[in-house]
Order: structure tokens, then sequence, then C-alpha cells
């Protein structure tokens, strides 16, 4: 992203989640059987998306998760991984039309995914990124507007509209 797009943002620290979700990038899936295959159309959507290659992706998420489980509960899975092909936090949400055991902290089942794509060396903008995701998938209301739409750009919508009402 060039430093005309983002360079108010980041003088200020400020991190805008419609800079790190394209519309293009929130999905409603019925078919995650695993959490291997729901990494699969994580890696698949983030190519798509953002040029990342779908298997290194995979791989990273894999990777991270091998260290402790990304379901943070109430049916919120945040997985997150560094990869060397960014430059820029990006993001990836889906909603799973059937919940899926995520390992969860709550061990309940996860509906909603928002995935962390961020470069190797981030340091502190991939944490901004993670705590300001964390932040709106932790707001209530927010997840219940997530559950009661199908429509990926009524998602995005919701997600980008969320971060006003908290900063509200």
């Amino acid at each position: 992203m060039s430093v005309s797009q983002t360079g108010s943002a980041e003088k200020t620290g400020y991190m805008d989640l419609s800079r790190l979700l394209k519309p293009g990038a929130v999905k409603v899936l019925s078919n995650v059987t695993s959490k291997k295959r729901l990494f699969q159309d994580l890696g698949d959507i983030a190519s798509t998306s953002y040029g990342l290659d779908a298997a290194q992706t995979v791989d990273a998420l894999q990777e991270r998760e091998s260290l402790g489980p990304t379901g943070v509960g109430h049916g919120v899975a945040l997985p997150h991984a560094r990869l060397n092909a960014l430059d820029e936090v990006v993001g990836v949400f889906l909603r799973l039309e059937k919940p899926l055991d995520f390992d969860a902290v709550d061990r309940l089942p996860v509906d909603l995914v928002f995935a962390l794509f961020a470069p190797k060396d981030s340091g502190v903008e991939h944490l901004k990124a993670l705590a300001l995701v964390s932040r709106t998938m932790r707001d209530a209301e927010t997840c219940e507007k997530l559950r009661a739409n199908s429509d990926p750009s009524a998602l995005h919508a919701v997600l980008t509209e969320a971060q006003g009402r908290q900063a509200a």
C-alpha cells in the first residue's frame, strides 16, 4: 500500500478494518468439515484476494495453530500467520453455515473466523491488527449481526461499521 493511502493512519497509529479486509475476502462457506479444510479455504481466498501463495499460507496457519488453538471462545476463531510475501497486514473473514470443532478455549464449535496475515517482520502492526479484530469479534451485537447475515457484502459492512460504533 502506498504512503498516500495509509500515511495519516500510520502516523496516528490508527488501524482500520476496511484497510485490512477487502470485500472480496469475506465469504460464507457451507461445506467446511475440518480445521485442515478451513485452512485450505483460507489459503485459497488469501491467494485470490491478495495474491498470496495458498500452500505457504496454509502451512503458516498450521504452524501457528500448532503453538496453541486460536479459537478464542463464543464461536469465534482468530487464526493468524506471518508470511514473507506481504508488506502489510491483511485479513479474510468467513462465516461458516455449520459450526466447526476448533479446539476453542471454551470447547464450543466455531462459526465466525477472522484470519489475519502479516509480514514476517510486522511487529507492532500485526499486534494492533490482532487487537482490533479481537475487540470487534468480542462485541456480542456484532457477532449476532454476522450470524444473521449470509451476504458477503453485508458481512463486510457489519465488520467495518462495528469499528465505527466501538470508536464512538
